[in-house]
């Protein structure tokens, strides 16, 4: 019988998992992260914040890049980071480049209590963001038409089908403290995975959709984007799921250190460089991916002790 989550008890997630696993990635160092890379899972360390979130926002520029009418391209990206929406504009602009040819996926989108996708007039709005700090931004001639700017915020069918019609050749995104990437948060324990979470298989047919969101995604949201204000975080959120991912040439994770912890990170490279898949740990689920990058700030890496405050 899998330990009771010690966060949310109807719920799965990594405190379900076996001890020896906890405690063998708290004791990982820096150097110890790096020699995880694998044929398939890149590990790259910046040393400074300036590398780090220009690195983010050139694969942008690289994927733009790689797009023309008869092979449309894009990237899928985040928000959480933000800081590398602004340089890919400040990119776009100064270097005179037409990415009209383009294409971006936004990855996700909360939801209201009526299941209708925020308006990019709420605060929280991820739409929003990707517009104000990146594509308000940029020239008008050189910026791709609002038909290349996809949110999983109208009809997700359609969403969905069009990963099939473009190539994502990256589909970026952030590492929440539940270990999601995008809102592909670990499921509750209800029937039938009152005694163990869904096998990787069955999460792996997951596509874009509205879910319910795991107390952890909103306590973090709310103290990430929102001052702590968790009342106005909502409880569900539009997403992209494993289908799409899955049919994204690469997938580049970046952890800047503020939305998971030097546990947590320390947790998804193991299980990714080993192989164990977990859906309480639903970024483990990458293992099985074929090309996976995670990206790391040195400064964020530090070591798991405990410290006082």
């Amino acid at each position: 019988m899998r330990p009771i989550s010690k966060i949310a008890p109807t719920w799965w997630d990594f405190t379900t998992l076996d001890s020896d696993l906890l405690n063998d990635a708290a004791r990982l160092t820096a150097q110890d992260l790096l020699s995880l890379a694998r044929p398939g899972f890149d590990i790259r360390i910046f040393d400074t914040n300036e590398e780090f979130y220009l690195a983010e926002a050139l694969e942008y520029i690289d994927a733009w890049k790689r797009s023309t009418a008869d092979d449309p391209a894009g990237i899928c990206g985040p928000v959480g980071p933000t800081e590398q929406l602004p340089l890919v504009a400040r990119l776009v602009n100064d270097m005179e480049l037409d990415v009209r040819e383009g294409h971006f996926w936004g990855m996700d989108e909360w939801v209201d209590q009526e299941g209708w996708p925020v308006p990019e007039s709420h605060p929280l709005s991820f739409a929003r963001a990707n517009m104000e700090l990146c594509f308000h931004r940029i020239k008008p001639k050189l910026r791709m038409p609002d038909s290349h700017i996809r949110f999983p915020s109208g009809d997700l069918i359609e969403y969905s089908r069009s990963f099939d019609r473009i190539r994502c050749v990256v589909m970026q995104g952030g590492q929440g403290e539940v270990k999601h990437w995008a809102f592909n948060d670990p499921p509750q324990r209800l029937h039938p995975y009152q005694d163990a979470p869904p096998d990787p298989e069955t999460y792996r047919q997951l596509g874009a959709r509205v879910t319910d969101l795991h107390p952890m995604t909103i306590i973090q949201n709310a103290r990430t984007s929102g001052s702590g204000h968790v009342a106005q975080v909502p409880a569900k959120a539009a997403t992209v799921g494993p289908v799409e991912t899955w049919k994204s040439e690469r997938v580049s994770i970046w952890h800047g250190g503020q939305h998971d912890n030097r546990f947590g990170i320390r947790l998804t490279t193991l299980m990714i460089s080993q192989g164990i898949v977990d859906t309480s740990v639903p970024m483990s689920l990458l293992a099985d991916h074929p090309h996976v990058t995670f990206n790391f700030i040195r400064n964020a890496i530090g070591s798991v002790e405990a410290t006082m405050h």
